[in-house]
């Protein structure tokens, strides 16, 4: 079977009625059961992932949220060709992943926040330099490229120190240091910020927005931190009991899901207690429709003129705490 897919458009990532589906044992309850199941094993299909589609253009900053065990970490790893689908069709960079050829892997990158592939006990530099070997890299290009990530990620202090005397967010930044040697296309990160503290998040942000800016690298993020996802993308994908159940920009989800914005007042002012803004740690906030926003802020203007006002969107996490509510109750009326 060849390995590039020709007649299919020129998307960075065309993924088509994806599926994956696990065939799991039935562990019957009790002594009797666990000897039937010697014998007579009785088996249950799990669909992790069930007829997904969707595109993703060169360059693009694409969010993939869902509940844990959704499908999110199945799809990268059937994207990456780590797991071969049950069915459906997947092109990366024309590539078919579950072929694993050099060609594909030189261009892609996994990254995933609770896996590591840096070696324990030598330094972060003599990793770097195993992965210059397996990509086989041109020195000169190799380190003009490690130059750069050390500038970037200010890494020059801890390159030779040993990977177990490091903390987690500096493991964290050699982790992507390694991944994207080899200045990969397309980057799959898996909670790329999980266990780090706020800077440290914001240091991994920048640096994948600068990645994305400089090399025009493809990004599918997957996080459990919105602050993630709303830094780094405009447009999410939704996956729900392996289902992908919406493709669309946040402004679009907003519309639909949250279709108010959120009125804070830097300074605790009593007097907007009667326009049912509430106190929070010395602000006053309050939630208006979008429509209601001005009038709401003339009157404000007007009881507390000095005020310093800003108005925001509805946080991503509370939006999507609501559309999941919303599903589940579509899903069971009662």
């Amino acid at each position: 079977m060849p390995s590039r897919v020709a007649l299919w458009p020129l998307a960075v990532i065309d993924v088509r009625q994806l599926s994956k589906t696990y065939r799991v044992p039935i562990k019957e309850p009790g002594l009797s059961g666990s000897l039937r199941g010697l014998f007579v094993r009785r088996y249950r299909d799990v669909h992790a992932v069930a007829d997904v589609s969707f595109k993703i253009e060169q360059g693009e900053r694409v969010g993939f949220l869902g509940p844990n065990g959704a499908g999110k970490t199945t799809t990268l790893k059937m994207l990456s060709g780590l797991l071969h689908p049950t069915s459906g069709d997947i092109s990366v960079l024309g590539f078919t992943p579950k072929e694993r050829k050099n060609d594909f892997l030189r261009q892609i990158t996994l990254v995933m926040g609770q896996k590591q592939q840096l070696l324990w006990d030598i330094p972060a530099r003599e990793t770097f330099e195993l992965n210059r070997a397996m990509y086989d890299l041109d020195r000169a290009d190799y380190r003009r490229t490690l130059d750069e990530l050390v500038e970037m990620l200010r890494l020059s202090d801890i390159l030779d120190k040993p990977v177990r005397n490091l903390s987690l967010g500096e493991r964290m930044k050699c982790e992507l240091t390694a991944a994207v040697l080899h200045r990969p296309r397309v980057l799959f990160l898996d909670e790329p910020t999980i266990g780090l503290d706020v800077e440290m998040q914001l240091e991994v942000r920048r640096f994948i927005a600068d990645l994305n800016n400089r090399f025009g690298a493809t990004v599918l993020l997957t996080s459990h931190y919105m602050q993630d996802i709303a830094a780094l993308t405009s447009r999410i994908l939704i996956i729900d009991h392996g289902r992908l159940c919406y493709d669309g920009s946040r402004e679009e989800l907003a519309q639909r899901i949250a279709p108010e914005r959120r009125v804070i007042v830097r300074q605790h002012v009593p007097a907007l207690l009667a326009l049912g803004f509430v106190e929070d740690h010395g602000r006053m906030v309050t939630t208006a429709a979008v429509d209601q926003v001005n009038m709401l802020l003339e009157e404000v203007m007007r009881r507390a003129p000095s005020a310093e006002i800003g108005v925001e969107e509805v946080p991503l996490d509370e939006m999507m705490t609501r559309y999941f509510r919303s599903r589940g109750e579509r899903r069971d009326p009662s």
